[in-house]
């Protein structure tokens, strides 16, 4: 997996600095990951609720009548010729 990051410098406290030194020792970690941590969990909440959060919405409209079936929809947008189209577009020559 790549994740792409922003690099960012903080100002912090001895007091802080030293407790966040210390548990990254006892973790075998670094202070950085620790603090991606700690912001991940405060504003984004943790990696459960953000699952409990997106299992929610998993059929949420299944009940609609107003939208067709997905098959028939799925064949509609593959029946078109958009990707025959693309596809000659790519042929080496």
């Amino acid at each position: 997996m790549i994740y792409i990051v922003r690099r960012t410098q903080l100002y912090l406290e001895d007091e802080v600095w030293a407790a966040l030194h210390a548990k990254a020792l006892l973790e075998g970690a670094t202070v950085s990951e620790l603090v991606r941590v700690a912001v991940r969990e405060r504003y984004m909440g943790n990696l459960e609720e953000r699952r409990a959060a997106m299992m929610g919405i998993v059929g949420l409209w299944k009940d609609r009548e107003d939208l067709e079936d997905t098959e028939s929809m799925v064949r509609k947008l593959r029946s078109g010729t958009r990707l025959k189209r693309a596809q000659a577009g790519f042929r080496v020559k």
